[in-house]
């Protein structure tokens, strides 16, 4: 018998994902819970799980097509018996058939939909039995239209799904004009962007492009390249603007002599006791920021507008941006104010190594209370990082430089580092942020003041 695996609810409400590549082919044997792809949501790249044992039918889509939940990814043949008896095509309304089995509910995934939930566009007149199940694409999770009672026109809806239909109606494309590009047959968002782009091109183009003198490119670089912007990239841009214009945001600067840091950082390195370990001026930063927020805890708040109120937070959910091939991405890390030095240095370590392999997971960026994002590695001093929606407050640390610096009343050269911190001020007074900022410098100027810090 052959199953059908709908995409399911990966997390936070997430409506849709990329597929990025096939783990399995047609013909393959697979076992219960066995990575059949990697799919990208908005947050991170997923492995998905086979919620049945058998051998792989039918594969429903190629890599860069987008799924919405409740999108039918891949059919396996578990091997098992069809039901004895089909019902008939022209029945209004037939009981469930008792070999028909519930979706597996997958670990992580939360409920899987049932098929029964909720109305169903029947096909017009019989399907062959291989094809798409058109009933259920029109019926899919998010779908918000109402049941129409009218007779219908001959004409088939374009095939897509409710967020791409909504995309479509927003830059005003007409679905019946798009082509679906993929293998089901599906119109996907990455189909109406394409269209909209060729609509809204300037129409001297093709003019201009005909005349023989025109470069088109330069050297082997075309002259533009337009990108869908999906995933991690939309994810981020959404949360970004959504910060920059709910919050009113302010930034300070301050430079400061890290030389003793640095020597410390050199001392560890040497230390045969900490082989394995790599404590860098990053993890010695964040144990200064877990130990300022417990001196300053505005500094570690969220607003709660639906609440009206303002929630101090007494542990640390310290964020770590990370830069990707797919775009920033920022994992948590989970009551960091409890551990030790090396275990921030570990577990710095182990989050950049999963985000640099685009491992990181939806659940493991939920969370965070404060940021650090580090700008030095690129060879920046500073800047005004943007808020992270639910923070208060986001550090960047600037490069460290050796450069003249009045030291103990002489001029010497000594290792600075630029901090920049942009915080929410319906959260954060001048005062507090500047109080913050200065404790942070503190331990990177004299890591010993780490003992006055509570």
């Amino acid at each position: 018998m052959s199953q059908d695996f709908r995409l399911p609810d990966l997390g936070e409400g997430l409506p849709e994902a990329e597929l990025v590549q096939w783990l399995v082919a047609p013909g393959d044997t697979v076992s219960l819970n066995q990575t059949i792809a990697e799919v990208e949501t908005a947050k991170a790249v997923v492995e998905l799980p086979s919620p049945y044992a058998g051998t792989v039918g039918a594969l429903h889509a190629a890599p860069g097509d987008v799924f919405a939940v409740g999108d039918v990814v891949i059919t396996i043949d578990t091997g098992e018996d069809a039901p004895a008896e089909a019902a008939p095509a022209h029945a209004e309304a037939a009981e469930p058939a008792e070999a028909e089995k519930a979706v597996p509910n997958l670990v992580g995934y939360g409920a899987a939909p049932r098929a029964g939930g909720r109305p169903q566009r029947r096909a017009r007149g019989a399907r062959a039995a291989s094809g798409p199940d058109t009933a259920v694409l029109e019926a899919a999770p998010h779908d918000a239209m109402p049941r129409r009672e009218a007779p219908e026109p001959v004409m088939e809806r374009p095939r897509s799904t409710p967020p791409v239909r909504k995309l479509a109606k927003d830059l005003g494309v007409d679905l019946a004009l798009v082509e679906a590009s993929g293998v089901t047959g599906i119109i996907t968002r990455a189909d109406v962007e394409a269209y909209a782009a060729r609509m809204t091109a300037p129409q001297a183009i093709p003019a201009i492009a005909s005349e023989p003198d025109v470069v088109t490119s330069v050297g082997a670089r075309p002259r533009e390249t337009r990108t869908p912007i999906r995933g991690v990239r939309r994810a981020t841009a959404d949360a970004m603007v959504r910060s920059a214009f709910t919050a009113p945001q302010a930034s300070t600067f301050l430079a400061v002599d890290v030389t003793a840091t640095t020597e410390l950082v050199a001392s560890l390195a040497a230390d045969r006791s900490l082989e394995g370990h790599r404590v860098g001026i990053m993890a010695i930063a964040a144990k200064a920021v877990c130990l300022a927020l417990g001196a300053t805890p505005s500094v570690n708040s969220r607003w709660d507008e639906q609440a009206g109120e303002i929630v101090e937070f007494g542990y640390v959910n310290l964020g770590i941006a990370a830069a990707t091939e797919r775009g920033l991405v920022v994992p948590t890390i989970r009551d960091a104010e409890q551990l030790t030095l090396v275990g921030l240095a570990d577990a710095i370590r182990d989050l950049a190594a999963t985000a640099r392999a685009g491992r990181t997971t939806p659940a493991s960026m939920l969370g965070g209370t404060f940021t650090i994002t580090n700008v030095g590695v690129f060879g920046v001093d500073g800047g005004t990082p943007i808020v992270n929606p639910g923070e208060a407050a986001i550090l960047a640390l600037g490069a460290v430089r050796r450069q003249p610096w009045e030291h103990r009343g002489e001029i010497a050269l000594r290792d600075v580092m630029t901090l920049s911190l942009s915080f929410d001020h319906r959260l954060v007074d001048g005062e507090q942020a500047a109080r913050f900022l200065r404790d942070v410098a503190g331990v990177l100027r004299e890591p010993g003041r780490a003992m006055l810090l509570r």
